[in-house]
């Protein structure tokens, strides 16, 4: 995890590292079968109470993204990813967009002119998430 200790008042602490768990999974970081970092060393880089860490991954257990493996720790479950992606992508066409979109309209931009603003880097950059090969590129959302 990237040592960043400042934390946003406006959330409890365990939200905010679960969700930082969640990134490091969409980005690839984390992959199916791999061990989260340890709570002790989580609390111990963080400073902050192991028991908040235990909550944020035990967050993470409820929403089936991890499983706990006694005496071993927790590892990202499979299908995490796609399910995360999934999740991400209807909250954002149903929360995000429609203020992204109101914008646009009201700016007057053209599809050509947002692309062209994009940084380089191709789709990723325009907002296409990679494709791994594993993962194909049907989730089974149609949008």
């Amino acid at each position: 995890m990237e040592t960043q200790e400042q934390w946003d008042e406006r959330a409890p602490i365990y939200r905010q590292l679960r969700d930082r768990v969640v990134a490091m999974i969409l980005e690839g970081l984390l992959r199916e079968g791999d061990p989260l970092p340890s709570v002790r060393n989580v609390a111990a880089e963080f400073r902050i109470n192991p028991l908040t860490v235990l909550k944020s991954y035990q967050q993470l257990v409820d929403e089936q993204l991890v499983e706990k493996r006694r005496g071993r720790g927790m590892f990202v479950n499979e299908g995490a990813a796609r399910a995360l992606r999934v999740e991400e992508r209807r909250r954002f066409l149903s929360s995000e967009w429609p203020r992204v979109r109101a914008t646009i309209a009201r700016l007057g931009l053209s599809v050509e002119e947002l692309l062209r603003s994009a940084p380089a880097g191709g789709a990723e950059a325009a907002g296409t998430p990679p494709q791994h090969p594993a993962e194909g590129g049907d989730d089974g959302e149609h949008h």
